[in-house]
C-alpha cells in the first residue's frame, strides 16, 4: 500500500473509533502496543467493550485471527494442540491448536487455571510452542490480545507475574462518557459496526510501520530520565521489587510507538510519564494494599525529576 506511518495509524484508528466511541486514547494505546510488537492485556469489568476492541483490532489489521474463550475447564492442549497417534502411519502427528495464528484473541484469560495460562507463556516470549520435545514455530506477526475481568470478580485466577510480564501493556477502558453512552442508548450497536469492518492495511504496510518505530529517536537526556525512573522503582520501599531490564526496554519501545502515533519523530519525557501506568502498572507490586497502586505510580513521577 505504501502508506506513511501517520496514514497507517489514522487508517487503523478511524474504524476502531466507530466501534468504541469516546475511547480514542485507549485505542491509540492499543495501536502503540501493536506497533511496538508487544502483547496487549485489556482489563475491566464485563460489558465495557474489551472483546469488541480486540475483535476490531484483529479485523482492521488484516491478519488471520483465532478466538479462545478461556474457561475453568480449558486444557493446555486446547490452546497449543496435541499429538495424536495415527494408526495408518504408526506415528504421532501434531494437530495444531488455535494458538497457531497471527492474532490470538484470548478472551477472559483469568477465568482459566494457571496451568492453562502458562501454555501461552512460551508462545508469547519465543513465538513457538514445544509439544513432546518438538518445537513448532508460530507466525512472526503473532500478537496476543487478551482480556481479563477485574480481580474482584468471582471465578478468576490471578495471572502469575511471569505471565503478566509478557504483556507489554495493560489498559483499561472504563465507563463511557455521557455523550458516548447516549449514542449507545439511542441505538449505536458496536457489533453491527464490527461485522462491517474490513482490513485497513496489509501485512507489508504493518511491518513497515513497525520498523518505523525503531527509527524514532530518544535523546540522551530522555534516556537518563528513564533510567532514573527505573532505578527509583528498584530502590523505593513502596514496591516488592523494581522493574526488570526487559520492562525498561518495553517502556522505551512503547514510548517510541506512542510518539509515532502522536505524529512525532522523537520521544519526550511526557511520553514516558503517560505510559508509566500502562507499561509498568502490572509489573510493579506495591508493598501495601492494592488500592494504593495508583498512588504509588504517581509517587514515582513526583520523586524523579525530568532533569538531573
Amino acid at each position: 500500500m505504501g502508506l506513511k506511518a501517520a496514514d497507517v495509524v489514522r487508517s487503523l484508528a478511524e474504524p476502531l473509533n466507530k466501534v468504541l466511541i469516546g475511547k480514542e486514547q485507549q485505542i491509540q494505546l492499543a495501536l502503540s502496543c501493536l506497533l511496538a510488537r508487544g502483547h496487549l492485556l485489556i482489563e475491566d469489568l464485563p460489558g465495557m467493550g474489551k472483546t469488541s476492541l480486540s475483535q476490531g483490532l484483529a479485523k482492521v489489521l488484516g491478519l488471520n485471527h483465532q478466538r479462545i474463550q478461556f474457561t475453568s475447564d480449558l486444557l493446555p492442549s486446547d490452546v497449543v494442540g496435541v499429538s495424536i497417534f495415527n494408526t495408518q502411519t504408526q506415528q504421532f502427528e501434531f494437530r495444531r491448536g488455535p494458538i497457531f495464528t497471527q492474532v490470538l484473541l484470548a478472551d477472559e484469560i483469568n477465568r482459566t487455571s494457571p496451568k492453562t495460562q502458562s501454555a501461552l507463556l512460551e508462545a508469547m516470549a519465543e513465538r513457538q510452542v514445544t509439544v513432546d520435545g518438538i518445537s513448532h514455530d508460530i507466525d512472526g506477526q503473532f500478537f496476543v490480545i487478551a482480556t481479563q475481568n477485574s480481580q474482584q470478580q468471582s471465578g478468576t485466577f490471578p495471572l502469575p507475574e511471569s505471565q503478566l510480564d509478557r504483556f507489554m501493556m495493560r489498559i483499561t477502558l472504563g465507563y463511557p462518557d455521557p455523550a458516548a453512552e447516549r449514542q449507545l442508548l439511542e441505538g449505536h450497536n458496536p457489533q453491527t459496526v464490527l461485522q462491517n469492518l474490513a482490513a485497513a492495511i496489509d501485512v507489508p504496510t504493518l511491518q513497515a510501520a513497525q520498523q518505523t518505530v525503531g527509527k524514532i529517536t530518544c535523546s540522551a537526556a530522555c534516556l537518563d530520565y528513564l533510567q532514573r525512573l527505573i532505578a527509583h522503582t528498584r530502590e523505593s520501599s513502596e514496591f516488592e521489587h523494581g522493574l526488570s531490564p526487559r520492562a525498561a526496554m518495553a517502556w522505551l519501545h512503547c514510548a517510541k510507538a506512542w510518539a509515532l502515533v502522536n505524529g512525532r519523530s522523537h520521544v519526550v519525557p511526557e511520553d514516558l510519564q503517560f505510559l508509566l501506568t500502562p507499561v509498568a502498572g502490572h509489573r510493579l507490586l506495591p508493598t501495601e494494599s492494592v488500592s494504593v497502586a495508583q498512588v504509588a505510580m504517581q509517587n514515582i513521577l513526583r520523586a524523579v525529576p525530568v532533569l538531573a
